[in-house]
């Protein structure tokens, strides 16, 4: 049985709720102010830890002029854009995570961020962040994958734009390197992504694959994915956020706003208590409503000896009466005394 991971105040695990990410990103959009207003907002929308990523543009990429330092994809969000340009407009000041992170804490959240080189994780460390993610694009630097692992914290690490040998390297050296709790997350990399590119069966069979919690870093849009995840063992969600989809950003258009946050750790929620387990069985509330099931009741006053007929027995509610399996054998039969009508059928009653 894979054992749940706990964090501060939070249990991580396929017995508890799901463990709801917010991710900032470069939603502040270069102001701390508006940063502080969406630990607030994600706080009051029920997310359970906020994170960002830590990173410069220079610990991320080189301010190069050539074709390979932009992005030519024209269906990319950030089509045409200089990748050390990109990162510095999405990059959160590092000066700026322990205002971020002391207010997140104040609010009661678990944070906790992504770092990109080891310069982020030495950082990290001396704020004291109590787990480490990896983002998909790192998840194969081994050189990240050592320096996080011998922090001897729980780490998450998204498993987008990576093979399943890939995926199996990375996890042997998070362990050989010290990493005990690990989760691993369905992640796929493109942004927004689409539903039919999201394959969530895979949530299952990479924890049974690598033995670990699942997850989701869900780029689509809306919250229904993040429902289905769970329902197929999911115990992490992450999911971008913004104050309003409207005021733009790097990562604005596949982001929740405060209102869509919510209802996803509401639904998701609700799906996990709603799985349940295997049963059969009536619930208390159930068995106060057997008494609405159909029996056979006489619905015409009767005479002592008169034939029971589809005329004046009946199948309706509620359950006083006999069986409707026995219908078949009691038409024909004649009453043992008169009946009146909305009598519940007996056998007493029946010669």
């Amino acid at each position: 049985m894979i054992q749940p991971i706990q964090v501060a105040q939070f249990t991580i695990g396929s017995a508890h709720r799901p463990f709801v990410i917010a991710e900032m990103s470069g939603n502040h959009n270069q102001s701390l102010e508006r940063a502080l207003e969406i630990v607030d907002a994600v706080a009051d929308a029920g997310a359970h830890a906020l994170k960002l990523q830590t990173y410069t543009p220079d610990t991320i990429t080189f301010n190069g002029a050539s074709e390979e330092f932009y992005i030519r994809d024209a269906k990319s969000l950030w089509a045409d854009k200089n990748l050390y340009k990109l990162y510095q407009d999405a990059y959160t000041p590092w000066e700026w995570h322990k205002p971020i992170f002391d207010h997140a804490k104040k609010r009661g959240m678990i944070a906790f961020s992504s770092p990109f080189d080891t310069t982020a994780v030495d950082f990290l460390e001396s704020l004291d962040v109590p787990l480490y993610k990896i983002a998909s694009f790192e998840n194969t630097d081994h050189i990240l994958l050592k320096k996080v692992a011998q922090t001897g914290k729980p780490v998450i690490m998204s498993t987008g734009v990576a093979s399943v040998a890939d995926l199996d390297e990375s996890v042997k050296v998070l362990r050989a390197n010290g990493c005990q709790e690990l989760v691993l997350l369905k992640c796929t990399s493109t942004y927004p992504a689409t539903p039919e590119s999201t394959n969530l069966l895979t949530i299952p069979h990479m924890s049974q694959l690598f033995d670990v919690p699942v997850g989701l870093s869900d780029h689509t849009m809306g919250i229904g994915a993040a429902v289905a995840a769970v329902a197929l063992g999911a115990v992490v969600l992450e999911k971008h956020v913004t104050l309003r989809r409207a005021d733009g950003g790097v990562d604005s258009a596949f982001s929740l706003e405060p209102e869509e946050l919510k209802n996803l750790v509401i639904e998701t929620e609700r799906a996990k208590l709603a799985l349940g387990q295997v049963s059969y069985t009536l619930t208390p509330k159930e068995e106060k409503s057997l008494q609405f099931k159909r029996s056979l009741y006489v619905v015409r006053d009767m005479s002592a000896g008169e034939s029971f007929t589809p005329e004046n027995v009946r199948s309706i509610r509620p359950a006083n009466g006999l069986h409707t399996r026995y219908y078949d054998d009691i038409l024909g039969k004649t009453a043992t005394t008169n009946i009146q009508a909305g009598t519940a059928l007996a056998w007493d009653l029946i010669n």
